[in-house]
């Protein structure tokens, strides 16, 4: 029983940081990398990586490896259950480009803006 309440205050202790919530909170529209999340926040990639450390040794965050890029995604629906419960639903469909971000997902939606 005391493990349960450890693994739950752990859970919490990750949630408690601005930052990580506002990872989080990004990661509700979808799979994205970091350098999408850096681009997204204006924060310099070595402390995103470090935040992002945070949360997936806390379960929050899973993460996807394709050729140099690394993915992040939120790890269970109830991340997204919880988020809503304390933010309010995100409102967002999908992800949003972002200005000067050359991440692959930018890059699409940039080229199909374009046409």
């Amino acid at each position: 029983m005391e493990s349960t309440y450890s693994q739950v205050a752990e859970l919490f202790k990750a949630l408690a940081h601005p930052t990580r919530l506002q990872i989080l909170d990004l990661l509700r529209e979808g799979e994205m990398c970091v350098c999408h999340i850096e681009a997204a926040m204006s924060k310099r990639q070595a402390y995103v990586s470090q935040q992002l450390m945070t949360l997936r040794e806390a379960g929050l965050v899973d993460t996807r490896r394709d050729g140099l890029q690394v993915y992040y995604r939120l790890n269970e629906v109830h991340t997204a259950d919880l988020l809503n419960i304390t933010l309010g639903t995100s409102g967002k469909t999908g992800i949003q480009r972002v200005e000067g971000c050359a991440c692959p997902a930018c890059s699409v939606i940039a080229i199909t803006e374009i046409r």
